[in-house]
């Protein structure tokens, strides 16, 4: 793993979230993006070299709706980078870590993506990231 690339935090709504952050971090978030295939609309704030990421259900089906649901507002996951997210996840695998995915997925902000299960990770939802080279 290369270095933290980013946290993300469930939030219940996405523009009030937007604004607090706004306050907090003192400067404004550089994307907002959706990803159907995860039923998320996500924020991103860079702080130094680590991003964090905002993340709204936009069903309530979705990862996110049933997290908030549970357990309320706040850290959902903490995401590494990687050189080649395959070889990773199969070096996790091997080492008994369960996938959330077998394969990669595409994610937010140009990334393949890949989960541990938090059962296999200490209860840390992980999540591996590979920029997506054009």
């Amino acid at each position: 793993m290369l270095k933290v690339e980013h946290i993300g935090i469930a939030v219940k709504d996405l523009q009030n979230a937007n604004a607090l952050f706004t306050k907090l971090f003192g400067r404004e978030h550089y994307k907002i993006e959706s990803v159907e295939s995860e039923g998320v609309s996500t924020s991103f704030f860079m702080i130094g070299e680590t991003k964090i990421e905002l993340l709204e259900a936009t069903h309530p089906d979705s990862p996110i709706a049933k997290f908030i649901e549970k357990r309320g507002e706040g850290i959902h996951h903490i995401a590494f980078e990687v050189a080649d997210i395959e070889a990773e996840m199969k070096r996790l695998k091997a080492e008994g870590f369960t996938l959330l995915n077998e394969t990669p997925k595409k994610g937010a902000d140009n990334k393949l993506i890949c989960f541990l299960h938090p059962k296999s990770t200490n209860s840390v939802l992980i999540e591996l990231c590979q920029e997506i080279k054009l």
